[in-house]
């Protein structure tokens, strides 16, 4: 089977036509280049090249050769590059998980990064809430996750991001609609939009603690999984729910939001902080440095994220 430096060696002289110029060009010496064609000519059983003391040509078997051997090589190079990119994390694919409000909230921001970053980086993107993509990381079905830390899992490490509170979510015209806060025990009684304990055992949990608080337990109307749905419910006027306040940011029509009042007392209740996630053992250098460059591009204003922790 014929060699690269073969073909180079034979591109060389097919485009020089003359063998000194041929080895000037390759850096290297005449006698040498001469054994690279003899020895693709032998392979290929054919001739390449009409020789003589004037002039060099090629035969009709080096004119079909040329352009062949030119895109064998550019082929060569390009792999070589792409490999190369690949295994420094310059190119190569990563799948990120991310929840509807991380989608709006925290995903354009990383996806600019990789934007202007890895411009060679193909990105995958899966809306998936916290549990799924926490199995997702477990399975290798996704690079990183954009997530709440809903339960501890082996192997997954996660990154706070985004500090973030709980807010009220009220139906427009509401009587608790004042513009000065509401305190969680006013939400007693109140039809309340909550969270599915499967999917969205993270926001359940938080709820319960809040209204544990007070001594309460709240009056659970409809149930979902995404905070879309939840303010959904809420715009139809079928009860009040308690939503990150990120999630202001993409409030439907007849919504609004109210403080959680007395929220000094429950600070170390209200936080529904954001979170990079990725399995430990995760050998895709593209997704590592993805992951780098975003945690190191968060704003000031934007709470230092702690050194990375294992969630179990």
């Amino acid at each position: 089977m014929f060699s690269l430096i073969q073909l180079e060696s034979f591109v060389a002289v097919a485009e020089e036509l003359h063998f000194g110029a041929a080895a000037d060009r390759l850096n290297m010496t005449q006698p040498p280049l001469s054994r690279q064609i003899q020895l693709l000519e032998r392979e290929l059983q054919a001739q390449l090249f009409i020789r003589n003391s004037r002039r060099v040509e090629l035969t009709a078997a080096g004119r079909v050769l040329l352009p062949n051997a030119r895109r064998i090589l550019d082929l060569s190079s390009k792999t070589s590059l792409e490999v190369s990119r690949v295994a420094t994390g310059d190119a190569g694919t990563v799948v990120i998980g991310y929840t509807a409000v991380a989608g709006q909230a925290v995903l354009p921001d990383l996806l600019s990064q990789a934007s202007k970053h890895l411009p060679h980086v193909t990105l995958v993107l899966r809306e998936a809430v916290s549990v799924e993509q926490l199995d997702a990381l477990s399975k290798g079905a996704i690079d990183i996750g954009i997530l709440r830390p809903i339960v501890t899992r082996p192997g997954v490490v996660t990154q706070l991001i985004k500090k973030d509170r709980l807010v009220v979510a009220l139906p427009e015209g509401h009587d608790l609609a004042t513009g000065k806060g509401v305190f969680i025990k006013e939400l007693v009684g109140l039809p309340l939009m909550m969270y599915s304990t499967g999917e969205a055992r993270y926001f359940y949990d938080l709820v319960l603690r809040l209204f544990d608080s007070v001594g309460a337990r709240p009056n659970i109307a409809q149930i979902a999984s995404q905070i879309p749905a939840l303010l959904a419910l809420v715009a139809a006027g079928l009860g009040v729910t308690l939503v990150p306040a990120t999630a202001m940011e993409f409030t439907p029509r007849g919504v609004v939001f109210e403080e959680i009042a007395g929220a000094n007392g429950l600070s170390n209740l209200n936080h529904s902080d954001m979170y990079l996630a990725w399995e430990e053992s995760s050998a895709n250098p593209a997704a590592e440095l993805l992951r780098t460059i975003f945690i190191n591009s968060l704003s000031p204003e934007d709470e230092e994220p702690p050194a990375p922790h294992e969630t179990a």
